[in-house]
Order: structure tokens, then C-alpha cells, then sequence
């Protein structure tokens, strides 16, 4: 099965666009429309990528074809759950260099993403780059769908307000793995994600903690990318076995609490007793006390 055709047709100077330097790499279960938007925004870029590594976790690859650049399909299968970690690891195991452009397969990236990321990588080639993501509604993403209607619809996350301005330096903890870019060669630096992580929370912000504790700076860039709308829960309730195990593993390395406010939400339910050093859980949430949680205003996050 290949790609399906550009919904859009693409801008007039991406004719003939430069290929200088970036791969792209996406982790996937399950996410195929979401997918193929990726794709057909990434053949419209001023900057075509060197190549796009989609990691398939506990998924068959699915034959995916661009006239535009390279695709390669990865498997990675694991009985415990999605391997997030060691999918994005996979960089380190494939026979090219870089830099790297990180993107959630949920976002659709901007016509400029990857030339910004290009910028702001040859000014600071050793940094970290976090992207920007604006959020769309259901149903944005329907075919037919362009750049300026994506713009529209899309809404910032309110802790957006606190990124600066392109090339500042951001604080660490509001790192996230949704669309950011380094070199391979920062990456070894850092250590790659930690594959203790198992499932949803805070394996980002432990690659961002361990950045800053090598002195690695994370910058601002105007690589913008749009999250396309998939259910969330507040809190989510639906990773609550996950956002524990990964909590407790955050705070032994780092003597503080990630994810504050959903802990905090858990102990209010009298899910947890959360005080101090300790974390301890008390009960799981039954299938109603999760799906009061679904959050109806839809926003994506």
C-alpha cells in the first residue's frame, strides 16, 4: 500500500526544494490517517527531508511510498506495551547520520518546519530545538484541508506563553517530545530516551533533564507543527498504571515529582497518597472514573 495522493497542491516555490541534511523519524500504532497527512505535509516542505523513518510499534509495516523522498519502515514489537523509548532510540541503529527532526505521528508539520529546524541547527549545532505545536479540533484535518485552513482552526497550548522568542533558551522542564530536532551526534550525548520508561508520561521530560544536566542548552524555533485531534482524558486516568511506575522512576533519579498536577489530581480522587518521598497507590480507577475524565471540550490536550 503506498501513500495517498497531496490533499493540496503544493506551493509554488517547492518545485524544486533544496534536500540538505534533515531525516525525519515518526513512531506509529495505529495512527494511519494521521500518518498519511504527515507525509503529504512533509512532500509539500520548502525543505524535502533526506529520508522519513517510520517505526511501527506492535504494528506490521505498511509498503508506504513518496515520490518525493525516501521511506523506511522499522518494526518493533513488545509484548509489555508501545516501546516508545527504544522507538525513538532507533535512530541510533540506522547506517545514517543526521540532523534528526522528532515529530509525533499526530502532528501535520508546517511547509516551513524543516527549514526552520535547518537554521536553527547550523546556528546551534550542539543545542536542542523544540519546535512549536498548535492544536486543532476535531475534524480539521478532513480532506481538503490546507496550510491557512490548519492556521484557522489551530489554537496554541496555554503554556506556550512562556517559549520566548526563536533562539531563546527555554527551561528544561517544558520540553516536549512532539516535534523537536538535534544532531545524532547530541543525542548519543544525552543518552538517547531511557527504556525504563514503559508507556505514557515523563520519558521526555528525563531526556530533557538529562540534556540539561549535560549542559545542553534547549532553544526556541519557529518550526511550527499541528497536532491533530485525537481523545484526551483530565486527568488521564486511562495511563494511570504507566504515569505511576514512570513517576517513581523520574523521582529516584531526580529527588523530584514529574507531572505534579496529575499526581495531585490522583491523590484528590483518593487514588494515591502522595506526600513527601512517598507515593503509594491506594486504588485504581474503575472504567466510570475514566471515562468521566474524557475531556468534552475536545481541544487535544
Amino acid at each position: 500500500m503506498t501513500a495517498s495522493p497531496p490533499l493540496v497542491d503544493p506551493p509554488a516555490h517547492s518545485n524544486t526544494p533544496s534536500t540538505h541534511g534533515l531525516h525525519v523519524i515518526t513512531l506509529v500504532h495505529g495512527r494511519r490517517a494521521h500518518l498519511d497527512n504527515l507525509i503529504r505535509a512533509l512532500e509539500h516542505s520548502t525543505l524535502l527531508p533526506l529520508g522519513l523513518w517510520i517505526i511501527h510499534m506492535n504494528e506490521p509495516a505498511a509498503g508506504l511510498h513518496s515520490d518525493r523522498f525516501v521511506i523506511h519502515e522499522q518494526v518493533l514489537e513488545d509484548a509489555q506495551g508501545l516501546p516508545l523509548a527504544r522507538a525513538r532510540n532507533a535512530i541510533l541503529t540506522v547506517p545514517v547520520g543526521g540532523p534528526w527532526v522528532f515529530i509525533d505521528v499526530d502532528c501535520i508539520p508546517s511547509e516551513r518546519m524543516l527549514e526552520h529546524y535547518q537554521a536553527a541547527l547550523q546556528a546551534h549545532p550542539h543545542d536542542l530545538h523544540l519546535g512549536a505545536v498548535r492544536y486543532l479540533p476535531e475534524g480539521a484535518n478532513a480532506p481538503g484541508w490546507n496550510e491557512a485552513s490548519l492556521l484557522a482552526q489551530s489554537i496554541a497550548h496555554p503554556l506556550s506563553v512562556y517559549r520566548g522568542d526563536p533562539g531563546d533558551e527555554l527551561e528544561h522542564s517544558l520540553f516536549w517530545s512532539l516535534n523537536f530536532a538535534c544532531t545524532r551526534e547530541l543525542f548519543e550525548r544525552i543518552g538517547g530516551f531511557d527504556e525504563g520508561y514503559t508507556g505514557y508520561g515523563a520519558e521526555d521530560t528525563d531526556f530533557a533533564f538529562r540534556a540539561q544536566d549535560r549542559k545542553v542548552p534547549l532553544r526556541v524555533t519557529d518550526a511550527l507543527a499541528f497536532h491533530q485531534y485525537h481523545p484526551t482524558y483530565s486527568p488521564p486516568l486511562n495511563h494511570f498504571e504507566d504515569i505511576i511506575s514512570n513517576a517513581r522512576r523520574f523521582h529516584q533519579r531526580w529527588k523530584v515529582w514529574p507531572m505534579e498536577g496529575w499526581l495531585r489530581s490522583f491523590a484528590e480522587r483518593g487514588l494515591v497518597h502522595w506526600e513527601g518521598e512517598a507515593l503509594e497507590v491506594l486504588r485504581t480507577p474503575g472504567t466510570d472514573e475514566v471515562q468521566a475524565c474524557f475531556n468534552t471540550a475536545r481541544q487535544g490536550f
